[in-house]
């Protein structure tokens, strides 16, 4: 969100004046008390997240992306604790709020925060100021396109722990750089804000950008992250490097896709790599009769129907090629829950919108469930009934023996490896019991 009340740094609020509300700088630290929410409050061009005071000046920024920010900065310090080192690259860094928070919360030995627009710099430079001087040589701030920054790192061999690419669009271009210049076992935090590519509606500029042919899906938001991992699982292919998503996030607004990657250089071995990209790297296929979705293989290509036998002109719908396997990994988020508990960000008492997002993303790792999700309303449409409450539905499933979770994309929705006839059965089910 751009911000309506732009200052400059001699605001008689000045950020000499601000006071950082964060833990001490040690070895050991926890988090000061925080916020339940990553709340916002304007102030004169100044905003505040997490107990951080900073300035936005003319810079764009959304308060609505925090969370975005909250995850990235939980999986930073797990690198952190576990590695004893953490340097990031900020690509596209505004007015540095996320570059401020991986120095403090995550605790990094240093950030270069990057930004293409050189009016950025004061408010950047004051932001990070609050955590130390320049002189500390903890941060550095440039201005120059973030491929340019990218390609100088690698010429100059100085490689990053996690780097963070919070671009607009669907602007993939920065993938080949980005994997050159992430440490081995390294963290790619990468985004993409083109919804209507997601949805179907430019399936050229998807197949540009990520190589992937989309069309119009039910689960469309979903596919957006698909098509993200895609794209980066073959871009990370091409230069002999393999990928696994740790989180897949999606926000409404804008919508925001956003996928943390860990990096491997180098494939695995010659016969488990190709597995691996038949398995997880490849078509999906729903069927607008019977609501059926299924994962095709390149070897299935010629040989695609749907069970229901539909003779239906065109009601099959194909897309891909796209990430096809598990958008979370369930050990990793759990351990960011733990840390955000320790943190005070959940627990005690304190339902918030990160503690439900984790725990629904943890819920989402089950293996046994299938890509995509499943709106209530398409089954109560298809079944002929009122819709039942979610949860009534998710017992009746879970009672049925299958898998059962609700998505973070849909509040209304689910994600099951129930098929559809048997999820119709059961809805018509809880209807007769009601009558």
């Amino acid at each position: 969100m751009v911000s309506l009340c732009p200052t400059t740094l001699s605001s008689p609020f000045h950020s000499k004046t601000l006071k950082l509300n964060s833990y001490p700088q040690n070895a050991n630290h926890r988090p000061f008390s925080l916020l339940p929410l990553s709340a916002v409050a304007s102030r004169s061009g100044y905003e505040t997240e997490r107990g951080f005071d900073f300035e936005i000046g003319d810079t764009f920024f959304r308060h609505e992306s925090a969370t975005g920010r909250d995850l990235g900065v939980l999986a930073a310090a797990l690198y952190k604790k576990k590695n004893d080192n953490l340097r990031v690259l900020d690509a596209m860094c505004g007015c540095g709020i996320r570059s401020l928070r991986y120095l403090s919360e995550a605790q990094a030995d240093f950030v270069l925060a990057n930004d293409a627009n050189e009016d950025c710099n004061g408010v950047i430079v004051s932001n990070l100021s609050t955590v130390s001087s320049e002189e500390e040589g903890r941060w550095k701030v440039i201005h120059s396109v973030a491929n340019r920054v990218l390609a100088e790192r690698y010429v100059e061999r100085d490689y990053f722990d996690f780097i963070d690419v919070d671009s607009f669009g669907s602007d993939s271009s920065f993938f080949r750089c980005a994997f050159d210049v992430v440490k081995l076992g390294g963290l790619l935090y990468v985004t993409s804000t083109d919804g209507f590519s997601s949805g179907g509606h430019r399936p050229n500029h998807s197949l540009a950008a990520y190589g992937a042919y989309i069309r119009p899906l039910p689960y469309s938001n979903e596919i957006g992250l698909r098509m993200l991992i895609g794209g980066a699982v073959r871009e990370a292919s091409v230069l002999g490097y393999h990928v696994s998503p740790l989180f897949s996030y999606y926000s409404y607004h804008g919508p925001v896709f956003r996928v943390l990657l860990r990096v491997n250089r180098g494939k695995p071995p010659h016969g488990m790599y190709y597995y691996y990209l038949l398995q997880h790297y490849g078509f999906i296929c729903y069927c607008d009769c019977c609501g059926n979705s299924q994962a095709i293989s390149w070897d299935k290509l010629g040989q695609i129907k749907c069970p229901c036998g539909s003779d239906v002109p065109d009601s099959l719908v194909v897309c891909g090629p796209l990430w096809t396997g598990p958008l979370h990994c369930a050990e990793f988020l759990a351990e960011m829950l733990s840390l955000a508990g320790e943190w005070g960000w959940v627990g005690n008492d304190t339902i918030n919108d990160l503690d439900k997002l984790l725990k629904r993303m943890i819920d989402e790792s089950n293996p046994d469930l299938s890509f995509g999700f499943i709106k209530l309303d398409e089954i109560a449409s298809r079944a002929k009934v009122n819709s039942p409450p979610i949860v009534t539905v998710m017992n009746a499933i879970h009672q049925e023996g299958y898998g059962v979770s609700r998505s973070h994309i849909s509040n209304n929705a689910i994600k099951t490896n129930c098929p559809m006839s048997e999820c119709i059965r059961i809805v018509k089910g809880l209807q007769q019991q009601q009558l």
